[in-house]
């Protein structure tokens, strides 16, 4: 055994203590770059390797098996799976839980070439540096998959799993090697399929309707809302397992073997050509197609037929062998009245798409449930590639509106793909300006969502209308000052045939709809421009101050309230100026904003003939009717319309903190009160009838 002491033993020591110290990913990189540049980190890991031989053969078995599978997994292993896969005997029919090791006791065997992931609970390596050397090292590694596939499937096939039925979710924490080993063995088996690993695996296939790892694997599957889809079939057999995993060998095995149908329906309707179609398995594809009696058209619980799970996977090779069949149906659509070409458009399979393209029996203009063509749907997706590829068809519609009515242009512009938005415009019949039902161009979409490219590119057609409105009467400059897009605004605002006033529906105009969304740096821009005007009212006669005022937007109101020119008192439909607006809302810091403003009244009544103080005190805003008694000038007895003070509505909403602050004010008159008390059940705040400063 070599001496631990021995220096090239204890720099290599030194060096893992130095990257495990970085508390941080960027710290431990800075270390092991620190240490490539010196001395050599092959060399450290060189060491610490012969460190992890030098240890009892128990150790440095365990070191390696540890190794084996942080290297060779298929995901990163948590703590509890990694300890409880280096449990497995290989062979064993009996799983025992007392030989687990603790992570403490791997920790130590690897010698500081893993460590624990506090985040994600996970074993790694503590660089990536590791895995290149120690898989690059001779005879470290013999037959890695193998080993894993071995150990999932003895984990399986052990004892305890049989007692368990698919119907029985017992207590998992037991079996933690169950989620991995469920959706991997096959995995490492058909990179590597040893004979102990077939016998394994035929043994747990002739179990698998019944058996829980067959749930364990479907839940871990992608789209399993279709599981439970059809109750009366078997959860999952044998044969589907073995095509999910293309494992070609076990397919074959499995079709010959007795009691086996080849268009068995698992729980999800899905036959074992299309669990193969779905996940590229070409070789088993190519076994299942060879039986005359197996259906290429079988569809499942969501009406997708094995042609269509592969063309939405994009498995070139899997599209053109269904492709040969000459009983193939190639545009038979899925529930949501997909076709395999809308599915292989969507996902952007520029090879599956070119080669559904070449069959006549193929409508490129098929729409699904929303509406959406096969461009459409790549057009949303922004799949560039594919929409030149449908644009090149003949017969295909460039402008085939969808249930929204908008265009493969719309979807486009809205989802802000320049590149498709390129495409489609370099196109003569495509109409720019085509409004969605809800009178949206592609403009008016693509500056709602602030897509400035988009918006740009649109700007330079000739033949775009940049003024013209939704059905809310909302401009494009108007949807993007709502959505609070600068550099669209300022696109807009650069061109002389853009109203910047241009109201919609509700009497807004731009700057109204940034000044009530609180979007500041709009705000400021639509201030800069000749010709805004920043007191126009909306049909509620509220101007951009109040609607700022009423939203809380205090950066909007000092802007506001710096421009020359802007009424600070103008009132709305129901009479409150801004200050009203923000004291009903209590928004304290507008309220002191406008308060500082000179000739702002803070007496101002509205149509009830309340002042903003009253409608501080009638809504409980403590901070805001503290603001305004700070005012000389305000008049904290005056009644509103029915005849109610501050101080009586107070009361009578049972703002006790509201009243405190009245009766603190020398110039508040409680003898206003006492016919709020006489008419009224105070109900939330008692009043002393005998208290003499209530009089």
């Amino acid at each position: 055994m070599a001496d631990v002491f021995e220096p090239r033993f204890l720099l290599a020591s030194l060096h893992i203590e130095a990257i495990l110290r970085g508390t941080t990913v960027a710290q431990r990189k800075k270390t092991l770059k620190s240490i490539k540049d010196g001395v050599g980190l092959g060399d450290a890991y060189s060491a610490t390797l012969e460190r992890i031989k030098s240890q009892n053969k128990e150790k440095e078995n365990l070191a390696i098996a540890a190794l084996t599978w942080i290297c060779h997994s298929e995901r990163p292993l948590h703590v509890d799976e990694l300890c409880h896969a280096l449990a497995v005997e290989i062979g064993e029919t009996d799983f025992d839980q007392e030989n687990v090791p603790s992570i403490g006791t791997l920790l130590d065997c690897c010698q500081g070439l893993i460590n624990v992931d506090a985040e994600a609970s996970t074993v790694r390596l503590i660089h990536y540096t590791v895995q290149e050397y120690l898989c690059n090292y001779p005879g470290l590694f013999i037959k890695p998959d193998s080993v894993l596939s071995e150990t999932c499937l003895t984990y399986l096939n052990s004892q305890q799993f049989k007692k368990l039925t698919s119907h029985c979710l017992a207590d998992r924490e037991s079996m933690a090697f169950l989620k991995y080993s469920a959706r991997y063995w096959g995995t490492h088996t058909r990179k590597d399929l040893s004979e102990i690993a077939k016998t394994l695996a035929l043994k747990l296939l002739n179990e698998y309707e019944d058996h829980i790892s067959a749930v364990s694997l479907l839940e871990q599957v992608p789209y399993s809302r279709f599981i439970r889809g059809i109750t009366t079939s078997p959860l999952f057999t044998g044969l589907h397992c073995a095509s999910f995993f293309g494992i070609v060998e076990l397919v074959t095995v499995l079709i010959n073997a007795e009691g086996y149908m080849i268009d068995q329906q698992d729980c999800g309707g899905s036959t074992p050509l299309a669990w193969a179609a779905r996940n590229g398995h070409e070789e088993a594809v190519r076994i299942l197609l060879e039986w005359k009696n197996v259906d290429p058209n079988h569809t499942d619980a969501g009406d997708r037929t094995p042609l269509g799970w592969a063309a939405l996977e994009g498995h070139e090779g899997v599209v053109k062998l269904l492709l040969e069949r000459e009983n193939i149906d190639p545009d038979r659509p899925d529930k949501l009245d997909r076709t395999p070409l809308a599915c292989a458009a969507m996902n952007g399979h520029e090879q599956v798409v070119k080669l559904l393209l070449e069959r006549e029996d193929v409508d490129p203009n098929r729409p699904d449930e929303d509406g959406d063509g096969p461009l459409g749907c790549a057009a949303i997706e922004g799949h560039d590639g594919v929409v030149k590829i449908l644009l090149e068809r003949q017969g295909v519609d460039p402008n085939h509106p969808n249930k929204y009515d908008r265009t493969p242009l719309g979807c486009a512009a809205s989802r802000g793909h320049e590149g498709v938005v390129k495409l489609l415009l370099e196109r003569e019949d495509v109409d720019p300006n085509r409004p969605d039902m809800y009178g949206n161009g592609p403009l008016g979409c693509a500056a709602f969502r602030g897509h400035e490219g988009v918006v740009k590119l649109l700007l330079e057609r000739g033949d775009v209308d940049p003024d013209r409105p939704n059905n809310n009467d909302r401009t494009p400059l108007g949807c993007a000052a709502l959505g609070g897009h600068e550099g669209v605004v300022r696109l807009f605002l650069e061109r002389e045939d853009v109203d910047p006033n241009g109201p919609d529906m509700y009497g807004n105009g731009p700057l109204a709809c940034a000044a009530f969304k609180g979007h500041e740096g709009v705000v400021k821009i639509l201030l800069e421009q000749q010709g805004v005007d920043p007191n126009r009212p909306d049909k509620y006669d509220r101007t951009p101050l109040g609607s700022a005022a009423m939203g809380g937007h205090e950066r909007v109101v000092k802007l506001l309230l710096e421009r020359e020119g802007v009424d600070p008192n103008r009132p709305d439909e129901d009479g409150d100026g801004p200050l009203g607006c923000a004291a009903i809302r209590g928004h304290d810091g507008v309220v002191k904003m406008l308060l500082e403003r000179q000739g702002v009244d803070p007496n101002l009544p509205n149509n009830n003939d309340r002042i903003p103080l009253g409608c501080a005190a009638i809504e409980g805003h403590k901070h805001v009717v503290k603001l305004l008694l700070e005012r000389e000038d305000i008049d904290p007895n005056r009644p509103d319309k029915y005849g109610r003070t501050p101080l009586g509505w107070a009361v009578r909403r049972g703002h006790e903190a509201v009243v405190n602050l009245l009766r603190k004010r020398e110039n508040v008159d409680p003898n206003l009160l006492m016919s709020v008390v006489e008419h009224h059940s105070v109900g939330l705040l008692p009043v002393d009838m005998n208290d003499q400063s209530l009089g």
